[in-house]
């Protein structure tokens, strides 16, 4: 029965219908949105590329403190939940 899972003519179903559902209009603003979320992605997977670069060449920094900080008008909840002291 499944001897081959996508022959041609599934992939041509499966077109039609994105093509009905979508509209043949929002196909190309939806490409070229992705176009454009994946050449970001890319720019910004190449620029921490360079930092990790940068950094691991550079004088290692002082480490970060082991507190978190909560902003001064937060509920005491959140101050527990912070800290890592859960308040019940």
């Amino acid at each position: 029965m499944l001897r081959n899972g996508l022959e041609p003519w599934h992939l041509l179903i499966v077109a039609i219908m994105i093509i009905v559902l979508f509209g043949s209009k929002k196909l190309p603003e939806a490409a070229r949105g992705l176009g454009k979320s994946m050449r970001i992605l890319k720019s910004e997977a190449k620029a921490m590329k360079e930092d990790g670069i940068a950094q691991s060449t550079a004088a290692p920094a002082e480490p970060a403190a082991q507190g978190v900080q909560v902003a001064p008008g937060e509920p005491a909840a959140a101050r527990g939940m912070a800290e890592g002291n859960p308040a019940h």
